[in-house]
């Protein structure tokens, strides 16, 4: 019922037809993605198709000079042109602070798709901070708000540790488009990079393609993919396909198993209902899996992306985040608005993607994201 790839180095016909599926795939998750540019997604397809490929140029990717820090500052760098500059242009014009300062900042933070809620927790953290330094300056509101910003992030950044369980099972979920399976082989570079040994389950079985694609990052990353068969009559069922690689992995001793599973829409209750059922069946074949549930997020959907946490983190318990594309969009307020919504106990963001390279899925770290951003 299930194949077993197992990734060789020399693999030419294989890999010219996965080339060619994982472009396809590619294209299929750049039309259902809601607010990238054409240009941007056949720049991606490219990239990914070059990289099935080209392993060489991936490893050249990897291998960049730049540091993490440099990373995400250069994948943040539309988000920095627009919102740090606005921020500049604020503070730098040698203002004093009052209400007009307050409104001002007030919009910009709005904009930039921080939320209402976040918006608010700000200036009021700011007010209090004015009153207790005495500050009068607009000049010195710069510093006052990247340290309320650092304050505000850093309960998100809880980074994720694999090494209480083996095989360390990973579900991973999201709408249609957000990058799931392109997030699930960066995340088996990241654990490869740690020195753990990776299992993929292409547990999304609706999407054109998508198996294929899994099969190509597995080639890539030269780690084994359990996959449905690729007889398009014969319809598999995912939680059945994750089910297979669970024991599979166990069997082998396996670290870590990074489950695909179908993209969909919060408002198809009928899909929502079962992606339940994936995970009662990844309990079955491990009764304490899965023991991280990842939410792929895209940062170009804005104030929506905080409606998908709630939905999926309802039907799911969401564990961890992964918001992507930060890259491609000049709206990191996203990241706020995620922490505004939750207060009390916020979801831990366990990885942002900063680029299309391989090594590009950062663990989060409110420190550098925040001064990334600033001008």
């Amino acid at each position: 019922m299930f194949n077993f790839f197992k990734s060789k180095k020399k693999q030419p016909e294989h890999t010219g037809q996965t080339e060619e599926a994982l472009e396809k795939s590619n294209a299929a998750d750049d039309v259902v993605g809601e607010e990238r540019s054409s240009q941007s997604s056949q720049s991606e397809s490219a990239q990914t198709a070059q990289s099935v490929s080209s392993p060489d140029s991936q490893t050249q990717k990897a291998s960049s000079p730049l540091g993490f820090a440099g990373k995400i500052r250069l994948g943040l760098t539309r988000t920095r042109q627009n919102l740090g500059k606005q921020l500049s242009g604020l503070f730098g014009g040698g203002g004093k602070i009052d209400e007009d300062l307050y409104e001002e900042l007030e919009t910009i933070l709005l904009t930039a798709d921080t939320g209402v809620s976040a918006t608010t927790q700000l200036l009021e953290d700011l007010r209090i901070q004015v009153k207790k330094k005495g500050l009068t300056e607009a000049a010195d509101l710069k510093a006052a708000l990247k340290k309320s910003l650092v304050d505000m992030l850093k309960p998100l950044e809880r980074p994720l540790d694999t090494t209480s369980n083996k095989p360390f099972v990973i579900m991973i979920t999201g709408v249609n488009g957000v990058g799931k399976t392109t997030s699930i082989g960066k995340l088996a570079k990241y654990f490869q990079a740690q020195g753990q040994s990776v299992l993929l389950a292409a547990g999304d079985t609706f999407r054109a393609a998508a198996r294929e694609q899994l099969i190509a990052w597995g080639e890539r990353n030269e780690v084994t993919v359990i996959a449905p068969d690729s007889d398009p009559s014969k319809k598999s069922d995912p939680a059945a396909v994750i089910f297979d690689a669970i024991n599979a992995a166990k069997a082998r001793g396996i670290d870590i198993v990074l489950a695909d599973t179908a993209g969909r829409l919060t408002t198809q209750l009928h899909l929502m209902e079962e992606i339940k059922k994936v995970k009662r069946v990844i309990a079955k074949a491990m009764p304490d899996a899965p023991h991280e549930v990842l939410l792929v997020l895209d940062a170009n959907t804005g104030q929506n992306a905080v409606t998908q946490v709630k939905a999926f983190d309802e039907a799911l318990d969401v564990t961890g985040l992964i918001l992507t594309k930060l890259d491609g969009t000049a709206k990191g307020g996203v990241v706020a608005a995620i922490r505004g919504q939750y207060p009390e106990t916020p979801p831990a963001l366990r990885f942002i993607g900063v680029g299309e390279g391989v090594d590009d899925l950062r663990p989060f770290n409110a420190e550098e994201f925040v001064d990334a951003v600033f001008d």
